[in-house]
């Protein structure tokens, strides 16, 4: 991917370093834990990609919105204690949220509408959210309640090499699809979603949020046909990385590898074929309105 030197976003908070966002050991703002024997990279694997999943009930939240005002801000570190790897992969991501504000920009403004973008919080360790307080543990979430996207940035170490999904778009993938999840909060699906929550059993809700997160993968799939169409940054082997991460993030991928078999009533992200069909959907046909996720599987709203 084309991405060095490019046009960075300033939609961005910088809390590396910051002493805010200890873990709660109590009550439900922890988000991690409970998941008992499945290990670290099963929790990882669960959360990855959501600011809604159905273990954590604060990110389910609603609340007010606190959107970016273009503005960056540095809470914690400053570049002088980063490290090289540190700036250029804040710098990655920077472009990379700028390209997709570029994109939904243009595709909301077809539709007479206004697009507000989400803000990137970057962080170490821990942080605090409006979703309750986060631990890196968890992976890249999406808050809905501050419309924000976390990221601690040794993510990437780890989407590479326990996950298997190497390659710079494979990242950009993991941020267009929590960006897929602002849309959705933008665009009433998140709202629509969560007001079932109570009123299903599990296992049907469990239908719900596979279909959130296949949107999002959908959505992804837009920014990648975007990226590539107009952008002209997608390089050789860029698609083939996204795919390799949508496979490698897939419920009956995960179950099988970590616990010896899959359990298709408890998904709640998709299979590896379906996560990789929606985000293929998404890039091959760059037309939002064949994103209907939930009208597809036959669910209501």
């Amino acid at each position: 991917m084309e991405w060095k030197g490019r046009e960075q976003s300033g939609n961005f908070e910088d809390r590396r370093g910051s002493s805010s966002g200890r873990p709660s050991m109590g009550g439900k703002t922890m988000l991690g834990g409970g998941l008992g024997g499945i290990g670290l990279i099963l929790v990882i694997a669960y959360v990855l990609f959501t600011g809604d999943t159905s273990m954590i009930d604060d990110m389910m939240g609603g609340g007010q919105s606190s959107s970016g005002n273009n503005q960056v801000t540095h809470d914690g570190s400053n570049s002088e204690n980063l490290s090289e790897q540190d700036k250029e992969r804040e710098e990655f991501l920077r472009v990379v949220l700028n390209d997709t504000e570029v994109i939904w920009s243009d595709i909301f403004k077809q539709n007479n509408e206004q697009y507000d973008p989400t803000t990137l919080v970057l962080y170490t360790n821990n942080v605090a959210s409006g979703c309750g307080n986060a631990s890196s543990q968890m992976g890249p979430f999406y808050c809905p309640a501050d419309e924000k996207i976390y990221i601690d940035t040794s993510f990437m170490d780890q989407l590479s090499d326990q996950f298997g999904a190497k390659g710079d778009f494979a990242m950009a993938y993991v941020l267009a699809h929590e960006v897929g999840h602002h849309i959705q909060r933008l665009t009433g699906y998140t709202d629509a979603v969560h007001g079932k929550r109570n009123s299903l059993p599990e296992k049907e809700y469990n239908k719900y949020s596979v279909a959130l997160e296949l949107q999002a993968d959908f959505y992804a799939g837009i920014y990648a046909h975007y990226s590539d169409e107009k952008l002209g940054v997608v390089e050789e082997g860029d698609i083939e990385e996204a795919m390799n991460a949508a496979h490698a993030v897939g419920d009956d991928t995960i179950q099988e590898k970590h616990m010896g078999e899959a359990d298709p009533d408890s998904f709640t992200h998709g299979t590896s074929e379906q996560r990789m069909k929606w985000f293929m959907k998404g890039y091959k046909t760059g037309d939002i309105s064949q994103g209907d996720v939930f009208k597809a599987h036959d669910l209501k709203l």
